[in-house]
């Protein structure tokens, strides 16, 4: 992580990301368990607490909340989804058309920043010439 409010923006993204391919992680893992009874479909939360973070600032542009946004105490979690639920008499809750649609998803979001984590890059080389 860099250390500089230039690269503001870059943190945040470099930590969607890392939560993006932990996600990834959790479908494959959870479509390599479709069969297995009794397992439970895993998930990662990073969203919201990205959301909740920079609703809970006090400042008002966006520049300014994720300038002084923590991104220390940002974490990717991967929890068990609907750990009561089966979708099946065998107690496994994985759907797998849900998990290759989620997937395919997933991977569009993590196309998209780092497109954006390249951008900032860009952006930040463009004004130093």
């Amino acid at each position: 992580m860099i250390k500089s409010n230039a690269f503001d923006y870059i943190n945040v993204l470099d930590k969607a990301a890392d939560a993006s391919w932990l996600r990834n992680e959790a479908i494959a893992n959870n479509i390599a368990n479709v069969d297995t009874p009794n397992y439970k479909r895993e998930d990662v939360t990073f969203q919201k607490e990205l959301k909740r973070a920079l609703l809970r600032s006090p400042y008002s542009s966006m520049d300014e909340k994720v300038k002084n946004l923590s991104t220390d105490r940002l974490q990717a979690r991967t929890y068990k989804d609907y750990a009561g639920y089966a979708y099946r008499l065998d107690g496994n809750n994985v759907d797998i058309e849900t998990e290759n649609t989620i997937l395919a998803k997933n991977q569009l979001m993590y196309e998209g920043l780092l497109n954006s984590i390249s951008q900032e890059f860009n952006n930040l080389q463009r004004a130093m010439q």
